[in-house]
């Protein structure tokens, strides 16, 4: 790990720097929408319109990192987004800030596929799982430290915006600066829809899902902090807690994936996460049990991610598990499009409880259509392993984390 840090902590501290202004303006745009008297659903096209940017990066990214190269597309995506941070206070229109979402999501997109090419390009093959493992962790931890800086900050000033885009641009200067080679860039050839979701219904299906889930969390969450009247400091301790909760539980659930039916996890999982929503629908909790809601939505969310892809792979060859992953990376992004969408919708309908009543009903959906399968389809002989993923990676990284399976498994084989 020390060789790990020593050759990538320009990478690792530029993303840790990326990951706090993107989790500042992400939790704050939430809090200040409903101060400057946006609606709900004027909210969940703001929160949308990220997913819709990040979704376009990812498709573009090859094509512009070929063309101009690797800091050309970091220095500009890097002023887009530090421009962008310091407009919103200026231009306080739900329709501008919507524009501005995707733009954001776009760059963020882009960059993460740029940093990841990069931190793949300096680890060796003994190396990669734990700067890949070192990755996924400082992104969290960045989204964690984002809602302490929250938390103590004021989100009607200009202060929380000019904040994230001083970090964002002091991000760029270790990567850029560091005396590292930039990588050639292989774009992964995709697999067809229709040939996915025969190799596996429910991996499709599942990242659908999981994708509505995870944007309506981490997208709506200060919105519905804010309707309930909670504290600045408590909607950030309730976001925090959500990575806190895939931080802790993403290995456990990993561990205990590789030696039953990955089906049998996700039906578990899913179904704690229903039963849980449906405890928030129902009651008003304790903000200190709220904050125990959060830990388990982040510890299951995080998970079930991986599973599924995990899942997925089982049925695959190695040779196409890296092109199977891009297409289900793109499934989930789509999803992540129409959680805040139909989020607000519902909040909107109904009141704050819609917030945990539609990740219910995804949960319970998922639930119940895993359970299906199963019925459907017996498990394979062979397991692909499990790796620690985020839903922030692109298709680039969980590539090169597919490419270490057959070395872990065999490794695993001769111990």
């Amino acid at each position: 790990m020390f060789k790990v840090l020593a050759n990538s902590w320009p990478l690792l501290l530029g993303v840790m720097l990326l990951m706090v202004g993107n989790g500042v303006q992400s939790s704050l745009l939430g809090i200040r929408g409903a101060l400057e008297g946006f609606s709900t659903f004027q909210l969940s096209v703001v929160m949308s319109a990220y997913y819709l940017g990040f979704l376009g990066g990812s498709r573009l990214a090859p094509e512009m990192i070929r063309r101009v190269g690797h800091v050309r597309v970091f220095a500009a995506l890097g002023s887009l987004i530090s421009a962008v941070l310091v407009l919103y206070p200026l231009l306080l229109d739900w329709t501008a800030w919507s524009v501005m979402r995707v733009l954001i999501g776009f760059s963020f997109s882009v960059i993460y596929v740029t940093a990841e090419s990069w931190l793949n390009n300096t680890a060796s093959n003994e190396t990669r799982g734990q700067a890949l493992s070192a990755y996924m962790i400082v992104q969290m931890l960045g989204i964690i430290a984002a809602q302490g800086l929250l938390a103590v900050g004021d989100p009607v000033g200009f202060g929380l915006f000019i904040i994230p885009s001083v970090l964002v641009s002091l991000a760029f200067m270790p990567i850029l600066l560091a005396d590292i080679p930039a990588p050639t860039f292989v774009q992964i050839q995709p697999m067809s829809f229709r040939r996915l979701f025969k190799i596996s219904p429910l991996g499709c299906t599942g990242m659908l899902l999981t994708g509505g889930i995870y944007s309506a969390m981490f997208g709506m969450s200060s919105v519905w902090g804010a309707l309930i009247g909670l504290t600045i400091g408590q909607i950030a301790a309730f976001v925090a807690a959500m990575y806190v909760g895939g931080l802790i539980l993403q290995y456990p659930i990993g561990w205990i994936s590789d030696r039953v039916d990955r089906r049998v996890l996700v039906v578990w999982m899913s179904g704690i996460g229903a039963a849980v929503m449906l405890i928030a629908t129902l009651f008003q909790l304790p903000f200190n049990l709220v904050l125990i809601v959060a830990l388990l939505l982040g510890g299951t969310i995080n998970p079930l991610y991986s599973l599924l892809i995990a899942h997925t792979n089982d049925f695959l060859g190695h040779e196409d598990m890296a092109a199977a992953s891009a297409g289900l990376i793109f499934l989930n992004g789509f999803g992540a499009i129409f959680g805040p969408l139909i989020t607000g919708w519902l909040m909107g309908l109904v009141g704050p409880r819609g917030f945990f009543l539609f990740i219910g009903v995804l949960f319970a959906a998922l639930a119940g259509y895993s359970t299906w399968r199963m019925l459907r389809r017996t498990t394979p002989e062979g397991s692909s392993g499990y790796s620690d993923l985020s839903p922030t990676a692109s298709s680039l990284a969980v590539g090169a984390v597919l490419e270490l399976e057959p070395r872990r498994i065999r490794d695993t084989n001769a111990s």
